[in-house]
């Protein structure tokens, strides 16, 4: 199955988008239902040429009833006219003959992190990700349950793509980026990227890891030499089982959040934006050492070089061994970039999809179907031709 993102917005308002779409080859659309703060071409609308989601929110309308006692509660885009974005732009799309998946960004939200700084991801130096809600704190797992029940209740998607489900980390956060001089390895945003949030700390403590300790050996290997990887950083002692708690987190939330969707709803697909890392933050968090939960599908990131994809997506695929409904294999999916550094080069981005398909992905998730120029989409198109 062939799925290209979009927001609602690449939708509303114009007319020819759902066409557009489909006519790229795709199946199916994974169209935002909560999304994180962005500025967002629209190259292709009839009306404007730049969207300005100035903070995280939710594209299903925000019941008071649901929200009714949580802490944390989305806000609405006031950037949109729609009461209901993501119903409107989804029976658009569905008149074009698209499925229309609801794509769920949980623990990335800026907005509430900033109102809510305690349940936020903070780092061994005592530097908060404002943007990085951490689901070890209570308020953020209720938040995210709550979110998938209503999406999949008003929003009626034909599926659910989760993104962001389990921590955030030091990589994907803030505007204006302004970090990549400090030269710091992946293991050290590695480190980095570990939370020292007061739920997390009191996880590390049950499982035997002293966190005033553990936040001097990642200073350590933050400032220090450079360690040849996370395990030789925080000690050999010590990283088994803090990976523990670590997958542990994600584990947990991915539980009780396809376990509310299959409660609401039994048919629907589930999705996961997932990595075999077991120290993975961010996007595609962590799914080791096992999934956990039944889901139906798991899509690994497809931004790096080819090697790097290829090696990332055969770990995964033995991660959805055994892990779909009845113990079924889960489909795996590769996470393909249509936008820059990439080239609008349909010949590339075939070859690609080949070595992707190779490596055992059975569906293709194309990033971005509104944001792509129109030379991008032509490639797209053409490189989806024929399969």
């Amino acid at each position: 199955m062939n799925v290209i993102y979009a927001y609602p917005w690449d939708v509303l308002g114009d007319p020819d988008a759902p066409a557009r779409l489909a006519g790229l080859g795709a199946g199916a659309v994974a169209l935002a239902a909560n999304y994180h703060t962005v500025r967002a071409a629209t190259p292709h609308h009839p009306r404007h040429r730049l969207v300005d989601a100035r903070h995280a929110a939710c594209y299903v309308p925000v019941a008071p009833d649901a929200w009714r006692g949580q802490r944390l509660v989305p806000a609405a885009p006031t950037w949109l006219e729609e009461a209901d974005p993501f119903g409107t732009a989804r029976d658009a799309l569905r008149a074009a003959g698209l499925a229309v998946h609801a794509w769920v960004v949980l623990t990335h939200n800026s907005l509430l992190g900033d109102a809510a700084p305690d349940v936020a991801v903070r780092n061994a130096f005592g530097d908060r990700y404002p943007y990085a809600l951490c689901p070890s704190a209570p308020d953020v797992a209720a938040f995210c349950r709550t979110l998938v029940r209503e999406v999949v209740r008003q929003g009626r998607p034909d599926g659910v793509v989760l993104e962001a489900c389990g921590p955030l980390g030091f990589k994907h956060g803030g505007h204006h980026e302004k970090t990549e001089g400090a030269d710091w390895s992946p293991v050290r945003q590695a480190l980095l990227s570990l939370c020292f949030c007061a739920a997390c700390a009191a996880a590390y403590r049950e499982a035997g890891i002293d966190p005033d300790g553990l936040a001097a050996r990642v200073r350590a290997g933050v400032d220090g030499p450079a360690a040849p990887a996370t395990v030789a950083a925080v000690g050999a002692d010590t990283a088994e089982p803090l990976a523990a708690v670590r997958t542990g987190i994600a584990a947990r939330l991915r539980r009780e959040l396809v376990a509310e969707i299959r409660r609401l709803d039994p048919s629907v697909p589930v999705t996961l934006h997932a990595s075999a890392d077991p120290w993975a933050t961010g996007p595609f968090a962590t799914a080791a050492p096992e999934v956990g939960t039944a889901v139906d599908g798991l899509v690994g990131n497809c931004w790096n070089t080819p090697e790097a994809d290829v090696a990332g997506l055969g770990a995964l695929r033995r991660l959805a061994a055994g892990a779909g409904p009845g113990g079924t294999d889960a489909r795996l999916g590769a996470y393909v970039l249509a936008l820059p550094p990439r080239p609008a080069d349909a010949g590339l981005l075939r070859e690609l999809i080949d070595c992707y398909t190779a490596a055992g992905a059975q569906d293709l998730h194309l990033y971005h179907g509104g944001l792509a120029s129109a030379e991008r989409l032509a490639a797209v198109a053409k490189a989806l031709s024929g399969r």
